[in-house]
């Protein structure tokens, strides 16, 4: 414990990289790079647009589990994620009982119907449903939340680094970031999921030897949960059903049951993974080694968080002005330990990075095939080769890559980040949610209603967001932490005063911009169900025999076809629907 105390009493000499540490920074990203190459110049079948954005639909079960996995492990988990237990607690474990809800959804709800359509883009769907207009207004929140998210996701590892290696965080953004659209650009969806396959490597490697040191260094898995237990931050059945309370056990369930369904169930990138597999079958069998994948990682993360708490138990590096942010928890803490260990800086940012540069090049690959689907082809004149098809693919990954990277310099004036990517995605997360949800459960709803919804579902959301977000800023609301010491820190002075957690009075912002920012996707999604609902009795509901069954949850589609089928008595030319290929369902996307 000494080690660990001394550290925010005596100035002593701040930790670097050493060259092992970048030998070992460096061959995960060499190695990242040449799988690219493979791919992009080895590979013979990466010159049509379906091997380029799906892997020839060829893909094996467990590395695309795995890439699903890593494609959601950012360094908003790998940092985000111990913060939170170490200031909040660990009610965000909960977050594992609504992955497995989340699970049993998508395997019953969601992915039949996208898996039987067999569509390029999940956003084809709303094109079948709905129209075109619905099918661009989804993308263009697809595209806004991915240009808010992968910023974020850049910007936690480029902190990490920069606080381990004393590098300028303006220059390491750039410098790893092209990598990451270098080799996403050259090798498509088989050089990502590969690399993800690698760097889940680098992560689950660097997380066990965290944990194994810091267990042993804080004195043993007993005195982690003693420790632990004693500060408060063992915290589950926190049972206030109050929506303004930052977290519970009902806002992280709930909330993230919401969330997590926009994520796994309607996002492109998920989607697309799944449907590079053969099978449905295996496309559910990588669905239930994802969830037992993301299980673990945020028990991994959970602990760790944990750890750092009994290290610093009494001696809090924040409180003790050692660090100035949050978000600097996790890295400081990896040098505060890296001192006996050589490596484990370089291992554990290798790690950040990795997990990282997985989110990264899943959104550039799908938002790539997703901007081409949308918005670059319905405007060309004429049809253009698969070949060249890929070659737009690969420019457009170029083009987004250098948004994002230069929007990371935006990231870093704002708040925490786990809270901060939160936010951020439910502007647009529940939205978004809900224009599928609506088409999938509500067969009488139609396109004005989907239209409607989604923007009073956004204005909104953006509303309450900005609204919170300057509140929290301006100091309007403060979430309560719990309770941290300096006590220990000195030596010399015992009686080190201790400052007790803030929270701002009720009236000190509007009543919405209190919500609990776990609730955003929710609240965003029934926004839109209702928006959506009420527009389309009022209007021109659609009738169901219109529609192809398939466009629906299993569960209505007998329903459906029922309909269908008393419309055949009346009308025998009705009955292509019901035996329609997936083929030719997809065909239906050029009709409008």
């Amino acid at each position: 414990m000494d080690n660990v105390t001394e550290a925010a009493t005596e100035e002593k000499t701040r930790l670097y990289f050493g060259w092992l540490d970048f030998t070992v920074f460096g061959l995960m990203l060499g190695f990242s790079a040449l799988i690219g190459v493979y791919f992009g110049f080895c590979d013979k079948k990466q010159e049509s647009r379906v091997d380029y954005l799906f892997g020839g639909k060829t893909m094996k079960t467990l590395p695309v589990a795995v890439s699903l996995v890593a494609s959601h492990f950012s360094g908003i988990t790998l940092m985000g994620v111990p913060s939170e237990v170490y200031y909040h607690g660990t009610l965000y474990w909960l977050v594992n009982v609504s992955s497995v809800i989340v699970a049993v959804i998508i395997n019953y709800v969601y992915l039949p119907v996208f898996y039987n359509l067999q569509l390029t883009s999940s956003y084809e769907y709303l094109q079948l449903r709905f129209n075109r207009s619905v099918r661009v207004m989804a993308s263009v929140l697809f595209t806004i939340s991915l240009l808010l998210y992968v910023p974020l996701v850049i910007y936690v590892p480029a902190l990490a680094f920069s606080y381990v290696s004393g590098l300028n965080i303006h220059v390491i953004t750039p410098v790893v970031c092209i990598i990451c659209i270098f080799y996403t650009m050259l090798g498509g969806l088989k050089a990502v999921v590969w690399i993800d396959f690698l760097q889940s490597v680098v992560i689950v490697i660097s997380s066990f030897v965290i944990i194994f040191v810091g267990v042993i260094k804080a004195g043993g898995p007993g005195t982690v949960w003693q420790r632990s237990s004693e500060g408060g931050r063992i915290q589950i059945f926190e049972m206030d059903p109050s929506p303004f309370v930052r977290a519970t056990f009902w806002n992280v369930i709930i909330g993230n049951i919401f969330s997590w369904l926009n994520y796994c169930a309607v996002n492109q990138g998920m989607i697309q993974k799944f449907l590079a597999l053969p099978s449905i079958a295996k496309a559910k069998k990588s669905l239930v080694l994802f969830t037992i994948g993301i299980f673990i990682i945020k028990n991994i993360s959970c602990y760790t968080g944990l750890i750092i708490y009994a290290s610093y138990h009494d001696c809090d590096p924040l409180k003790a002005k050692v660090i100035q942010r949050q978000d600097q928890l996790v890295p400081y803490y990896i040098m505060d330990v890296a001192a006996t260990v050589p490596c484990l800086p370089g291992l554990f940012v290798a790690g950040v990075f990795s997990a990282a540069l997985s989110s990264m090049a899943s959104a550039l690959n799908s938002l790539a095939g997703t901007m081409y689907e949308d918005f670059i082809r319905p405007c060309m004149k004429y049809n253009v080769t698969e070949k060249c098809a890929s070659y737009i693919l690969r420019l457009v990954v170029i083009v987004i890559g250098t948004i994002c990277v230069l929007m990371v310099f935006v990231v870093e004036k704002l708040g925490g980040i786990l809270q901060l990517a939160y936010t951020t995605g439910g502007v647009t997360s529940g939205a978004f949610l809900g224009l599928f949800s609506l088409g999938i459960f509500f067969p009488r709803a139609n396109s004005k209603g989907a239209l409607t919804g989604a923007i009073v579902s956004l204005l909104t959301l953006s509303w309450i967001a900005v609204g919170a977000q300057n509140a929290i800023a301006t100091g309007n609301i403060k979430h309560k932490t719990l309770s941290t010491s300096i006590e220990g820190c000195s030596s010399s002075n015992d009686t080190i005063p201790t400052v007790n957690p803030v929270e701002s009075p009720p009236e000190g912002a509007f009543v919405l911009f209190r919500i609990s920012f776990m609730y955003y996707t929710m609240l965003g999604s029934f926004i839109l169900l209702v928006v959506g609902m009420v527009v389309s009795l009022l209007t021109k509901p659609t009738d169901p025999q219109d529609l192809n069954p398939y466009l629906f949850a299993p569960f209505l589609q007998k329903y459906v076809m029922k309909l269908k089928e008393e419309g055949r008595k009346k009308d025998p030319t009705e009955t292509e629907f019901l035996n329609m290929s997936p083929k030719e369902k997809t065909s239906l996307t050029e009709e409008d």
